[in-house]
C-alpha cells in the first residue's frame, strides 16, 4: 500500500482501530493534518475571543452609556409626562440597565472559562497545605466581620500541577462555600484531603450552607446553570465551570453532592502519580 492509500484509506472495520495498517510516512502524514485543524481551531477560537471581548461589548456599551440619558428625559416635567407613564419608563430602563450589566458579566464569565482552556501549563510540584493556608485571607468575606470558621487538615496531599490555576480553582470553590453559608453562624469551611490507594492524591471542600437537591448536581457543572434565585445567592453559574475545566486541564475529576439545608461537599481527583500528565 502507498504512503497516499495508507494516509486515505477508507473507515476501518468495525472493532478494528483506524490507526492499524499505517506506516510511518502515513502516520506522519495523518499528525500533520491534524496540527492544521487544530491551528486552525484555535485561530477561530482567538477570533471568538476578540469577538466577546471588544463587537460584542460596543453595544451593551452604548445601552449602558445612553440609558441614563434617556432615563433624563423620561423624569423632566417639561416633557409632560403623566407619574404613571414616567415610573412604568423609569422601571423599564432600570432592567434594561441591570440585564445589559449582567450580559456584561456573562462575556467577562466565558472570557475567563476560554482562557482557562488555553492557558499554558507550568507543571510543578504545588503543596496544597501552602496554597490552602493563604486563601482564606485573601477572599472577601461579606458581610465584613462574619464568623467564618476554616478547618483545613495539616497534611493535604503535594500534587503535580499549575500552582497560578490551581489557585483560582480554590478561589471558586472557597468563594462558593462562603456564599451559600451566609446565614449559618458559623459558616464552617472543611478541607481534608490524601493519598487513595492507587496512589492518586484526593481532596474535598466541605460546607455547612444551604445545600441543594442532589439529583440536579449535574447541572451545576453547566455554564450559566444555578439552583437558586438571584435574589437569594448572586453569581453568574460559571465558578463551577471553571473549576471543571482546571481540573480537566490537570487530567482529574471533580464531582459535587449535597442535602437540601445540609451544606456540600466537592470532591478533587488528580491522576495518580506515576500517570502520564496532559500536554500543555
Amino acid at each position: 500500500m502507498t504512503e497516499e492509500r495508507a494516509a486515505t484509506a477508507g473507515p476501518p472495520e468495525p472493532g478494528r482501530s483506524p490507526y492499524d495498517g499505517l506506516n510511518a510516512p502515513a502516520l506522519r502524514a495523518l499528525l500533520a493534518e491534524r496540527d492544521r485543524a487544530l491551528a486552525g481551531m484555535a485561530a477561530a477560537h482567538d477570533e471568538f475571543l476578540h469577538a466577546v471581548s471588544h463587537d460584542l461589548r460596543a453595544p451593551l456599551r452604548h445601552i449602558v452609556s445612553f440609558g441614563p440619558l434617556v432615563r433624563e428625559l423620561v423624569e423632566d416635567d417639561a416633557q409632560g409626562l403623566p407619574a404613571g407613564a414616567r415610573e412604568e419608563a423609569c422601571s423599564f430602563l432600570g432592567t434594561m440597565d441591570q440585564a445589559s450589566r449582567r450580559m456584561g458579566r456573562m462575556l467577562d464569565g466565558l472570557l475567563a472559562l476560554s482562557r482557562i482552556g488555553r492557558a499554558p501549563l507550568h507543571w510543578a510540584p504545588v503543596d496544597l497545605n501552602e496554597l490552602l493556608g493563604r486563601l482564606p485571607s485573601t477572599i472577601a468575606v461579606e458581610p465584613p466581620g462574619r464568623d467564618v470558621e476554616w478547618r483545613i487538615a495539616p497534611s493535604l496531599p503535594t500534587v503535580v500541577g499549575d500552582a497560578a490555576l490551581l489557585g483560582q480553582l480554590f478561589a471558586e470553590l472557597l468563594g462558593n462555600a462562603l456564599k451559600f453559608t451566609r446565614g449559618r453562624t458559623p459558616a464552617i469551611v472543611e478541607i481534608d484531603g490524601g493519598i487513595a490507594e492507587d496512589g492518586a492524591p484526593r481532596l474535598t471542600v466541605r460546607d455547612n450552607g444551604t445545600g441543594f437537591d442532589p439529583a440536579r448536581a449535574g447541572m451545576l457543572f453547566g455554564v450559566f446553570q444555578r439552583l437558586h434565585r438571584d435574589a437569594d445567592f448572586d453569581g453568574m453559574g460559571v465558578g463551577l465551570a471553571k473549576a471543571r475545566a482546571i481540573m480537566q486541564r490537570h487530567g482529574g475529576r471533580i464531582g459535587i453532592d449535597a442535602l437540601p439545608g445540609e451544606g456540600c461537599t466537592v470532591v478533587l481527583a488528580w491522576p495518580s502519580a506515576g500517570a502520564r500528565m496532559p500536554g500543555p
